[in-house]
């Protein structure tokens, strides 16, 4: 597993562990940092750049589940490197070692190449997926939310002030991290009927959240009316211009953000969703904001 000391990586993992498929389970998780010990699990130092590194971690392997990625960068090389070079070099690995199954971890964003790099580099890397030659399958989910989660973070505090700036009209798809570790699991193991497709995922929600719904639900979650402002996309890039200069690259709200964040439609396309029979999600997202919202509060984040 890669990315497994992110936020969709850590939650996979403690599945993972917690599960243990009848104690036969065994992880080889990637690290750039000293990791604490933990029953059936190997922690290998290194990182995407690292090919030895990627080998061992490899090595053996019933399947690869590939999480690690770049969602903030200052340019276009550095989601290049991050999306599709790293993923090309687990690609590489997995051809060393004769390892056949990968589930690649996507996003949304690839349907729409040419709003964003990051979209961009994310769709590169599903070419390199699909032309691999490997048993794969790629994983397309949408906002990502749950506790852990820095990313969403800012919303959750915008409704806690009672009033939260939102992109113009358009409507979206969301999905709790924990619903994405199970299918990302359930894939694995999977052996034949997901082999060469694309999936799309979403808390099951018909046609998705216009974005003002999905702040008022936010704003439940922390126990706040909250009054929604649909934002021009004008206003949103003076904003992001405003965070780059006082957080730096800490910044969340970038120019490459704001160009996809304005896209009117980021909602899942049924045809595109995963066989009930393998995975359905668990979490109703009402209950899945209320539990963020907890989980911050309880991190002294919110």
């Amino acid at each position: 597993m890669t990315g497994a000391t992110g936020f969709v990586g850590a939650e996979a993992l403690e599945q993972a562990l917690a599960d243990g498929l009848n104690g036969e389970l065994r992880v080889n998780a990637l690290t750039r940092r000293a990791q604490p010990p933990r029953a059936k699990l190997k922690w290998v130092p290194g990182s995407l750049e690292d090919a030895a590194a990627l080998d061992t971690l490899v090595r053996d392997a019933d399947a690869v589940i590939h999480i690690a990625g770049v969602v903030n960068a200052p340019d276009r090389d550095g989601f290049e490197v991050g999306n599709a070079r790293g993923t090309m070099a687990v690609i590489d690995a997995m051809r060393r070692r004769g390892i056949r199954r990968l589930v690649h971890v996507s996003s949304l964003a690839a349907r729409e190449p040419g709003l964003s790099d990051y979209g961009w580099s994310k769709e590169l890397a599903e070419k390199y997926v699909k032309a691999s030659g490997l048993d794969w399958t790629i994983v397309r989910p949408p906002a990502i939310y749950g506790p852990g989660d820095r990313e969403m973070l800012e919303l959750f505090r915008m409704a806690r002030r009672g009033i939260m700036m939102l992109p113009p009209g358009g409507r979206l798809s969301v999905i709790h991290v924990g619903d994405l570790a199970r299918l990302l699991l359930a894939l694995a193991q999977e052996k034949e009927n997901s082999l060469t497709r694309s999936y799309e995922v979403d808390d099951g929600t018909p046609g998705g959240w216009e974005h003002k719904d999905f702040g008022a639900a936010i704003g439940r979650a922390v126990g706040r009316s909250v009054r929604t402002l649909a934002t021009p996309q004008w206003l949103l890039n003076v904003a992001a211009r405003a965070d780059r200069l006082v957080r730096g690259k800490q910044a969340k709200l970038t120019p490459d953000r704001v160009d996809y964040f304005c896209h009117p439609d980021w909602v899942v396309a049924k045809r595109k969703q995963p066989p009930k029979r393998l995975w359905m999600p668990q979490v109703g997202t009402e209950e899945g904001l209320r539990e963020t919202a907890t989980a911050y509060r309880e991190k002294g984040w919110l």
